[in-house]
């Protein structure tokens, strides 16, 4: 899953960034709406955190300009307002959820997982092929009934496989969709995270490597 964080206090950002990724999401942080607005644009996130008050461009206009575009990505506003005309003025520029401030971190992790369920065709709560079996909102991975020990990324790999119904997906996708801005789109990452991540499923193979196309289940 990949999230948009678009927050001026940038202590606040940077810690709920930390706090994002440690439970597997791949985070960006926009620290101005126009920067927002430009990244959302550019990259296929399934859930942007918007701040409301945001310099640059205002974080409403940053939503208004979103919900114009043929997306399926979902914002979740955030604001130090919570008054019901708030929440109402909010969610009609076309927010899908909103927050208030303080956030209560676990509460947003929630609310980040259920928008980003919706942000593409439904699928189930938990991910099942076979004997493999991946939650999401509890992060565990059984196979067989045996508990797997997964690395963030691989985890996020194996939940973009899983929920491709069987479809192919490149290289090029999973760094997108696991990884941040940051990464290097020559490195070889995906492919030594797809190294260690057949070695812990183990027998028999569950990850095909389609040639020219990329991995599925």
């Amino acid at each position: 899953m990949r999230v948009l964080i678009a927050e001026d206090e940038r202590q606040l950002a940077d810690a709920l960034a930390r706090g994002l990724q440690r439970e597997g999401m791949a985070v960006d942080v926009a620290n101005d709406g126009e920067r927002a607005l430009m990244n959302a644009r550019v990259n296929a996130y399934d859930v942007v955190v918007l701040d409301r008050d945001l310099p640059e461009m205002h974080g409403d206009d940053v939503c208004r300009a979103l919900s114009t575009d043929e997306r399926i990505t979902k914002i979740l506003m955030l604001t130090a307002a919570s008054g019901m005309d708030d929440v109402v003025g909010g969610l009609s520029l076309g927010a899908d959820d909103y927050m208030s401030k303080p956030v209560r971190f676990p509460e947003l992790v929630a609310r980040i997982r259920a928008l980003a369920r919706r942000s593409g065709p439904a699928r189930p709560a938990v991910l099942e092929q076979g004997d493999l079996k991946l939650d999401p909102g509890s992060r565990v991975v059984t196979r067989a009934g045996r508990p797997i020990d997964l690395s963030p990324k691989e985890f996020g790999v194996l939940e973009v496989l899983m929920g491709a119904g069987g479809r192919a997906v490149s290289s090029e996708e999973l760094l997108e969709r696991v990884w941040d801005e940051n990464a290097d789109p020559f490195t070889n990452t995906v492919r030594m995270t797809m190294v260690g991540l057949r070695r812990k499923l183990g027998d028999p193979p569950v990850i095909q490597t389609v040639v020219g196309a990329g991995y599925r289940i």
